[in-house]
């Protein structure tokens, strides 16, 4: 009691205490961000000493205002109560596009100008309008690969996994991932097919959806989604919701996974079993899961490890990388997550480094448990990928004894 009285006290002063200057800027973050992100392209490739014609000027800058304004109208209409795809598309890449402008606009804004007037190239003006044309042919090169990116099937990424405790009869298990496809505006339903007959090929044991399905409701995305349905395994298919469910009835989607038959693992597990051996396989709601206010979805580790025996190596998947901390201290041998997309759009990777502690790949937390983070297997958003391929994940489970490699 003394300590819960202690708690609500100092969370009282907490509350009660100015906001910092940081706080107060945070609040103010989604009215600066955008304007930044158009303004500085804006000034970089026509107010920086280029002297372009008045009309051209003119021009230019009112392309930019009519983004800064069309690009948060559109957003708000096509992910806010309206949920309009057209007004989503639009404004969901004019965010990549502008993302990828603005990213250029600063790198080349300084770097290549610096570079030129060391070199000695030309005048001021020649320079400055060397820096716009670059920018705007980097920017067109980058945004037109990404999109091939982002809408191709993405690649099979395969690797090793070795598990310490995993028996000999499991080594060899083969375990595909997919998260992350985010089915929403555009639609994806072939897509959505050949990632299923892709992920068919790998002749995987265990095959798992880390979350993140879609953005839009189960009734909504289900065309998309029922691809989903051809996926094979020799032992199961299990799923897991990620944050974005619970922005879109995630019980629906957690019955459309049922009906496709797929496992849904709300915070318990299935045994898989092979040569005489035993591997747990549980899953948890997402992190966001109980502030979402949906009854009985919440993030539930031990209630998903009950009734397992504790010396059997532990596989789990967990949406988000961050939940790594709660396995590690129950001793999960291997989680699987994505949630990250490694970044998507680069370089802001660097931002999803400040919320996650894994971006991507294979990573050790504590003294046996391994990590893997997929870049995910769709996009979210703005239809681009860049430097971030997205990946089809196939893990070979290896025990340290051997065994049948079938």
């Amino acid at each position: 009691m003394t300590e819960t009285s202690d708690t609500r006290s100092a969370t009282g002063e907490a509350h009660g205490a100015p906001p910092s200057r940081l706080q107060r800027l945070m609040r103010y973050l989604p009215l600066i961000a955008p304007v930044l992100l158009w303004a500085v392209p804006c000034g970089v490739l026509l107010y920086t000493g280029q002297h372009w014609p008045l009309p051209v000027t003119l021009t230019g800058t009112a392309l930019f205002v009519l983004g800064l304004i069309g690009m948060p109208l559109a957003m708000a209409r096509g992910h806010g109560r309206r949920q309009q795809d057209r007004a989503a598309i639009v404004g969901d890449t004019l965010l990549g596009g502008i993302w990828v402008l603005f990213t250029w606009s600063v790198l080349l804004g300084v770097l290549l100008r610096l570079a030129l007037t060391v070199a000695g190239t030309g005048d001021g003006q020649d320079r400055a309008r060397i820096v716009t044309w670059a920018v705007l042919g980097v920017t067109a090169v980058l945004l037109a690969w990404g999109y091939a990116e982002a809408r191709r099937v993405p690649r099979v990424r395969r690797l090793d996994v070795q598990l310490p405790r995993l028996g000999a009869g499991l080594d060899g298990t083969r375990v595909a991932l997919i998260t992350d496809t985010h089915y929403g505006p555009l639609d994806r339903a072939r897509w959505s097919a050949r990632v299923c007959e892709t992920v068919n090929t790998l002749e995987a044991d265990l095959v798992c959806h880390t979350g993140d399905i879609a953005d839009g409701t189960a009734e909504r995305r289900r065309a998309q989604a029922a691809p989903l349905g051809t996926v094979r395994a020799s032992r199961a298919r299990v799923y897991v919701t990620g944050n974005h469910e619970y922005y879109s009835e995630a019980q629906g989607w957690v019955d459309l996974m049922d009906e496709l038959g797929w496992e849904p693992l709300r915070n318990r597990h299935l045994l898989l079993e092979r040569g005489g051996d035993t591997l747990v396989v549980a899953g948890v709601d997402d992190v966001t899961a109980e502030s979402s206010g949906l009854a009985g979805h919440r993030a539930h580790l031990a209630g998903a490890l009950d009734g397992a025996d504790s010396e059997l190596p532990v596989l789990l998947l967990a949406h988000q990388p961050k939940f790594i901390d709660r396995a590690a201290a129950h001793g999960v041998d291997l989680q699987l997550s994505g949630h990250t997309h490694g970044g998507q759009i680069w370089p802001f990777h660097h931002l999803v480094r400040l919320d996650q502690p894994a971006l991507a790949g294979l990573s050790r937390h504590g003294t046996r448990t391994l990590l893997y983070t997929s870049r995910g297997t769709g996009f979210w958003g703005p239809p681009f990928r860049v430097f971030a391929p997205s990946e089809i994940t196939l893990l070979v489970l290896r025990s340290p004894q051997g065994g049948d490699l079938s």
